[in-house]
């Protein structure tokens, strides 16, 4: 096992010692501004595309996006199976500059608190002041323009984000739509962009999108890791970063369904590596908190957490489109994994995010035109030795246990983290979106036979 400690570097003349707490811990410098006080990995690629648009983030909310790209970077580049004792957790602490080292400070616990749940890894942040000559990191207009969008929806390529930002423009607001792109399967963002622009008018001026990524001539003699648990910190501040942009509070539509919201795990295995936490209730009120704390003024809002995917898709605004349109949309978790057997990139068809987009295209539409890897599940026997058979077998399980006790949702709404800065009314709501999302997947594992011998 090794602890990790990142200490990010602004400027060049950012040459100030930097006390670590663990001297015996590999260290790493992490760079983001370059002499001419450009931002890079990304962050600066944001802010220009924002500043074209007439929108100038506060430096807290800069402070924040640096933080979150260092949280990836640290994410993306140290190993579970070399650095973590026990081939999952890390350790990792983070030294940032920002402009008030005091009021961040203020909040080291919290924001601990809100990776360690995103991610199981031991965080430790430690804030310092930015070097006086780099108080601000972009140029500011004496008299800016105001922008006209009303709000800010994150939109990743997949098909919960393409039904809210259909319902978004359908309801006649001017969102800002924001995105990370990285490979291969979020290149569906383009394609959904473009369909959308097609009913909607030009989307080029209403999305911005950033690429927050670090690679070995940025990170020498660290590894890779591919798991990516922290994903959602870095969505939640560029969406933050833009939010804050604007006048008045912003709110931050962040387009998900309640089932995988929740992401109740399935079975024992599933505590640890398999249960993301990306937009779980508990996350997302520490994220407003910290947002609150931070004096950015943005709401996160998840308008589908007592949806089911299936609902979703159902209840558009714009059903003709949807229907036209969905197949160009991604949903897997691993959307290359087709090159193997010499294919393009296609669904799997049969991990948890493809298995609940096949359950929730059935129970809306009937038809599904996705191209998956598995185009029938029907059709022949899973192997109970490939990774084909493991999340349809998990999933029956869970349909058949809260068929038999369908009470059960209200416990296992619980497992992935606590909700109890909701009402009891909300935690039946959460625990009848689960029961409701599993039986529209059970709809289409029920008879799907698994080969043990």
């Amino acid at each position: 096992m090794k602890r990790h400690s990142i200490v990010v570097r602004l400027n060049p003349a950012d040459t100030n010692n930097v006390r670590v707490s663990d001297r015996s811990s590999q260290i790493t410098e992490l760079r983001f501004v370059d002499g001419q006080r450009r931002v890079g990995h990304g962050i600066g690629q944001m802010l220009g595309q924002l500043a074209h648009r007439g929108m100038y983030p506060p430096e807290a909310a800069i402070d924040l996006a640096i933080l979150a790209a260092t949280v990836t970077a640290a994410d993306t580049r140290i190993s579970r199976a070399d650095d973590a004792q026990d081939s999952w957790t890390r350790e990792i602490d983070l030294y940032v500059p920002v402009t008030e080292p005091e009021r961040w400070s203020a909040d080291d616990d919290l924001i601990e608190r809100i990776l360690q749940f995103l991610t199981g890894d031991i965080w430790r942040v430690s804030f310092r002041a930015r070097q006086k000559e780099i108080d601000t990191l972009i140029d500011r207009p004496s008299e800016p323009v105001s922008p006209t969008f009303d709000s800010v929806s994150l939109f990743s390529g997949g098909l919960d984000s393409f039904v809210g930002a259909i319902d978004l423009l359908e309801a006649g607001r001017n969102p800002l739509f924001v995105s990370h792109y990285r490979d291969a399967s979020t290149k569906s963002q383009e394609t959904c962009a473009a369909r959308l622009g097609k009913v909607y008018g030009d989307m080029g001026p209403r999305r911005v999108r950033a690429n927050v990524s670090f690679d070995r001539n940025d990170m020498a003699d660290m590894g890779t890791e591919t798991t990516t648990r922290g994903r959602s910190f870095i969505f939640f501040a560029l969406a933050s970063l833009a939010a804050s942009a604007l006048e008045g509070v912003t709110p931050i539509f962040v387009p998900e369904n309640g089932l995988i919201s929740l992401n109740v795990p399935l079975d024992p295995l599933r505590l640890g590596a398999w249960s993301t936490r990306t937009t779980h209730p508990f996350y997302m009120t520490r994220w407003q908190e910290l947002i609150n704390n931070l004096g950015l003024g943005a709401r996160l809002l998840n308008p589908y957490r007592f949806r089911t995917k299936g609902e979703m898709l159902a209840e558009c605004r714009n059903e003709a489109l949807l229907r036209e349109a969905m197949d160009i949309t991604v949903s897997c978790s691993s959307i290359v994994k087709g090159r193997w057997k010499g294919l393009s990139p296609r669904h799997c068809g049969y991990c948890v995010p493809c298995l609940i987009r096949r359950a929730s295209i059935h129970a809306a539409f009937g038809n599904d035109p996705t191209r998956y890897l598995i185009p029938d599940l029907k059709e022949r026997a899973l192997d109970a030795r490939q990774a084909e058979s493991a999340d349809v077998r998990s999933l029956q399980m869970m349909s058949r246990r809260l068929a038999q006790a369908p009470a059960l949702a209200e416990i296992l709404v619980h497992k992935t983290g606590p909700l109890s800065d909701y009402s009891a009314t909300e935690i039946a709501e959460y625990a009848a979106v689960f029961r409701r999302g599993i039986a529209e997947v059970g709809a289409i594992v029920e008879h799907v036979v698994i080969e043990t011998a």
